[in-house]
């Protein structure tokens, strides 16, 4: 899965490799974001890229237990059958560019976080899903994360991962006709993506921790 993530730099390229219709209007720089907040991410309307601010997580009524919850990743398997996600999916992909994301390592009875990320910081391009929701009277923009399973490289740190798309496949999966064929490949490849990773301090398990001792590594 992908719970938490890092987005603090190199933004600036965004607007060359996706010809961005707009200018980034809060930068949104993150050391730690965590579900429930903002984030910018880039979508398609009218054949055209945006890069927009959006919220992480979909909302959605238990029917057992009659409470709001919040989804925060989509598995690509169950993608096109859960409700939830199926309209998303088929009609209202984007990116979420970040820096690296956590992901925490079960060892006996404690949680040992890692950084994940493909170099000093590179760009990374996540596939996600968008929609737009009522929150206090008021339609926002919210996304999830679309995961799979991990790669042999990840995997022993964690069974899921996001799909990682390099910045050529991220511009074809906006594009409607070629989206399928991307996320295809990406599910039935046995390819390994170059990622590296590092242990961090538990530092980075506070929400309210976002500095760059967030991604130090401990060792």
């Amino acid at each position: 899965m992908c719970g938490r993530f890092a987005s603090y730099k190199h933004h600036e390229k965004l607007n060359k490799i996706f010809d961005l219709k707009n200018k980034i209007e809060n930068k949104l720089n993150s050391y730690n974001v965590t579900p429930g907040q903002n984030i910018n991410i880039i979508l398609n309307y009218n054949y055209y890229n945006y890069i927009l601010e959006s919220n992480w997580g979909y909302s959605f009524v238990n029917k057992t237990t009659n409470q709001n919850q919040t989804v925060i990743n989509s598995r690509i398997e169950t993608i096109n059958d859960k409700l939830l996600f199926k309209e998303s999916f088929t009609k209202r992909k984007c990116i979420i560019p970040i820096n690296g994301y956590y992901e925490w390592k079960n060892n006996g009875n404690q949680k040992i976080p890692y950084f994940i990320q493909l170099g000093d910081g590179e760009l990374i391009y996540l596939a996600g899903i968008w929609r737009k929701e009522l929150k206090d009277d008021k339609k926002v923009r919210v996304f999830s994360i679309i995961t799979r399973h991990a790669d042999s490289k990840i995997k022993h740190i964690h069974n899921r991962m996001p799909i990682i798309l390099n910045s050529n496949e991220a511009s074809e999966y906006m594009d409607k006709e070629r989206s399928d064929q991307i996320i295809n490949y990406k599910i039935t490849s046995d390819r390994d993506i170059h990622l590296k990773f590092h242990e961090v301090s538990k530092y980075v398990n506070n929400p309210q921790n976002n500095d760059f001792k967030c991604i130090e590594p401990i060792n």
